[in-house]
């Protein structure tokens, strides 16, 4: 299975200059555990996870005054959506996150997640299971 089969293609993404709630906020209320975060001012295309406002808010930092550019991964580890799931997992494991921006031409075209690999990996691993019992 391919990247492309597993990814979530709506990407919500937020400016450098959002608070850190804001993002929380637009997050939560997609549900997803990532944005993409845009800054016309760099070069290159950041992530934030839920993982960055985690730590943040452990360190007594205050979400409404912490801007999402401080927090934000710049040096990004990107997917394409032909990548196979196995790469994905791979390049995830090697990192230690959980989640990659897909690019297709340059542009996000999606993020997938751990979760979206094991919501895929999980049925053919059943199915196996059952077919050698």
């Amino acid at each position: 299975m391919l990247v492309r089969d597993a990814m979530s293609t709506v990407v919500l993404t937020v400016g450098p200059d959002h608070t850190l709630r804001q993002a929380a906020t637009l997050m939560s209320a997609r549900r997803v555990g990532a944005a993409v975060v845009l800054d016309p001012d760099a070069e290159g295309i950041g992530i934030l996870t839920e993982r960055d406002i985690l730590t943040s808010v452990g360190l007594g930092q205050d979400p409404d005054a912490e801007r999402v550019q401080r927090h934000t991964t710049t040096d990004v580890v990107f997917a394409a959506p032909a990548w196979t799931l196995e790469e994905a997992a791979a390049a995830m494991a090697h990192g230690g996150f959980r989640h990659l921006v897909v690019l297709d031409r340059g542009e996000p075209a999606g993020i997938v997640s751990v979760r979206d690999v094991m919501r895929c990996w999980a049925p053919a691993r059943s199915e196996q299971a059952t077919a050698t019992a």
